[in-house]
């Protein structure tokens, strides 16, 4: 190839013009949800923030999984796995002790006795009163969970102070 017509005003103009770096141009994120605009720092930059980058791997892993368990081979070793886990499940459940049809309740012997009224109080009161005698002791007890009336628990309703226990 040979010279162009003019030379001279070719070098003018390449020495003018300076080449910039390119920058790749503003582009939405493409992150289903997001897709907010933002200035890519490199070509092939895809998503706007490290959190959009997260989520996608997160649910490219999920989409590749749904596609492995579409799959004979995904389906077999899923079907292997539900199997042995209904397998430990009836293993637990067998080892475990069955349950008396009444719960078992437990009380030692120094539970109650901050909350019980002193002696000296007790033979004050008359034989004649009309409160059952649990209702006289155990006036301080706070009620709690299996002491009301569903439980259908034994209550004295009668009044026997003569007795000696």
């Amino acid at each position: 190839m040979g010279l162009s017509e003019s030379p001279t005003g070719q070098l003018r103009r390449q020495g003018r013009r300076r080449r910039l770096p390119r920058r790749p141009r503003i582009r939405r994120c493409l992150l289903k949800g997001c897709e907010q605009r933002f200035h890519p720092g490199q070509v092939r930059q895809r998503y706007c923030s490290e959190d959009c980058r997260a989520a996608a791997r997160k649910w490219s892993r999920w989409k590749a999984q749904q596609r492995y368990r579409a799959t004979t081979t995904g389906k077999q070793r899923r079907n292997g796995q539900s199997q042995r886990y209904r397998e430990r499940v009836r293993l637990r459940k067998a080892s475990a002790p069955e349950a008396v049809g009444e719960p078992a309740r437990v009380i030692t012997n120094n539970f109650f006795r901050s909350l019980l009224r002193p002696a000296r109080l007790l033979r004050a009161i008359r034989s004649s009163a009309a409160k059952p005698l649990t209702t006289l002791l155990l006036a301080r007890v706070p009620a709690g969970a299996g002491t009301g009336p569903p439980t259908r628990a034994a209550v004295e309703t009668g009044t026997h102070l003569s007795r000696r226990y």
